[in-house]
């Protein structure tokens, strides 16, 4: 191989690099922007629990943000190996910050599911105690 054919390898691997933090940057951009706004898990305009709850479990959908998380993980992953970053703490940090806000807020998400299915059950069997609270004091009364 000639000189100048490693200068060129050289320098395209050096423009590979560049595109490769480019993607995970770019990557990580996009996750972030699909999180959810804080102010759609924080203000609701229903009129009992659970419209708040079917409104807060629709807030905290993660969206597209797992699959650009995957997508920059994936591109990181490739330019480690590759040796193509000469410092990557930054990426590595933010992956890392991304990938623990997306878990919160899906542990959030089911969470709130739970209590989504448990609420109706909960007050349905408080309006039944209810009604054999009023059915035994009519009795009471009666005697």
């Amino acid at each position: 191989m000639s000189q100048a054919t490693l200068g060129d390898d050289e320098e395209l691997f050096g423009e590979a690099a560049n595109e490769m933090r480019e993607d995970v940057e770019s990557s990580l951009e996009d996750a972030w922007d699909a999180l959810p706004d804080a102010e759609a898990v924080w203000e609701t305009d229903a009129d009992n629990v659970l419209g708040v709850l079917n409104g807060l479990n629709s807030a905290l959908n993660v969206g597209d943000a797992e699959e650009q998380l995957r997508d920059a993980k994936k591109w990181f992953t490739m330019g480690q190996r590759a040796d193509a970053f000469e410092d990557a703490d930054d990426l590595e940090t933010e992956i890392e910050a991304l990938d623990e806000a997306i878990e919160d807020i899906s542990e959030a998400g089911e969470q709130v599911g739970e209590l989504t299915s448990t609420i109706p059950a909960l007050r349905g069997t408080l309006q039944d105690a209810g009604g054999e609270a009023e059915a035994e004091a009519d009795d009471e009364d009666e005697e």
